[in-house]
């Protein structure tokens, strides 16, 4: 891969979590975890270890203080051997930030410090049975009692990584029923609040960071677990997007990029009328096709992260890397599943992993429909 368009740090950067994922995390431990439903305690521990939890946090929270480039280089390498093992470490970050920009002081030293060590988790809950593109249509209710703590009811749904252990649940709810987007909060509920049910759903992805479906009946949360102010929801949700959509689509180009080098290895392997496939050309074009759509994908990242950096309005080009990287990813492991044949059905050949993960990458964080409707948006003259 060229990476010459980065500086010498950068590229080392990269290099670093590049090989910290061939050495320490490994493909046949991410294969393990997909094929046994399992969350990726271990490996989580291993990059907590490393401080990288704290790459975007200040230098006086313990944080490394590195920008979001940093973190999209770091999340593109995460995304090496699939996105889902990737989402186990960046679904976290992303309300954890949150907590860093909106929260109390309390809160702050609450959530970031176990948070960087790895002690605790973070899962966000926007989506519900009747609000997934549309999340201003919130329905799960959530009222002050007399003595000023939280009832909350309702269901969530698609929460990624919210029954893992220690991890507290940024929640999308309605506190005002007359303002559509003015009226909704964000509450911090940890998943074993007593009365909050969450099932691990047997969704075609994250089969190890675990989708779930959450239900509330009459939940009691206390009143200091709101972030930011009453009515800041839809404000903390929106940027909650553009820092996931940013690092998401780094993890799709990581993964989308193994996808083409595993099926050109695996071209100049297999022989078949007496030559490898890689020598006919129908097999050659696919794949120059699909390099070219990655590098594509590559750059559309690094400018909206960059742009996002350098506090830069960029909710456009964040969906036009979020849009090109995940559908990138889609067709380079079709490309890759047709290439490899019937050994690309296998679980130890990964494409089939890569490729279902795929299908997930063009809905979650924002569908691809949605991201051309944000684009169309700014293209008014």
């Amino acid at each position: 891969m060229d990476i010459n368009f980065l500086d010498e740090g950068q590229a080392l950067w990269l290099e670093t979590v590049n090989r910290f994922m061939d050495d320490e995390v490994t493909l046949e431990y991410i294969r393990k975890c997909d094929m046994n439903r399992d969350y990726p305690y271990e490996a989580y521990e291993k990059i907590a270890r490393q401080g990288w939890l704290g790459l975007l946090f200040k230098e006086e929270d313990g944080g490394a203080g590195g920008d979001i480039f940093d973190y999209t280089l770091m999340a593109e390498g995460l995304g090496k051997y699939g996105f889902d093992f990737a989402a186990a470490i960046l679904v976290p970050t992303f309300t954890a930030m949150n907590i860093q920009k909106y929260g109390s002081a309390e809160q702050k030293a609450k959530y970031i410090k176990p948070f960087i060590d790895g002690k605790i988790r973070f899962s966000v809950s926007i989506s519900e049975p009747g609000a997934g593109s549309d999340a201003s249509n919130t329905a799960t209710r959530a009222r002050r009692d007399a003595n000023g703590d939280w009832i909350v009811t309702g269901s969530k749904l698609w929460c990624s990584g919210a029954a893992s252990k220690d991890t507290t649940i940024a929640m999308l709810v309605r506190t005002d029923a007359a303002d559509k987007h003015g009226g909704l909060s964000i509450l911090l509920i940890p998943n074993d609040t007593p009365g909050l049910v969450i099932n691990k759903l047997p969704t075609l992805s994250r089969h190890a960071t675990g989708t779930t479906e959450i239900f509330l009946d009459e939940v009691r949360v206390p009143g200091d677990a709101l972030l930011g102010k009453e009515g800041q929801g839809w404000e903390i949700i929106l940027a909650h997007l553009e820092l996931e959509r940013c690092s998401v689509a780094a993890a799709y180009v990581g993964n989308a990029q193994t996808a083409v080098n595993k099926a050109v290895q695996y071209a100049h392997e297999r022989v078949q009328f007496g030559r490898p496939i890689w020598d006919f050309q129908v097999l050659r074009h696919m794949l120059a096709e699909r390099q070219t759509e990655v590098d594509a994908a590559r750059l559309l990242c690094y400018r909206a992260a960059r742009m996002a950096a350098a506090g830069l309005p960029c909710a456009r080009e964040v969906s036009m890397a979020k849009l090109y990287g995940s559908e990138t990813l889609k067709q380079c492991s079709l490309t890759g599943m047709q290439v490899l044949g019937g050994h690309a059905n296998l679980p130890e050949a990964d494409m089939e992993r890569y490729l279902r993960e795929s299908v997930q990458s063009t809905i979650g964080g924002g569908t691809s429909q949605i991201q051309k409707t944000i684009i169309a948006k700014a293209m008014r003259i």
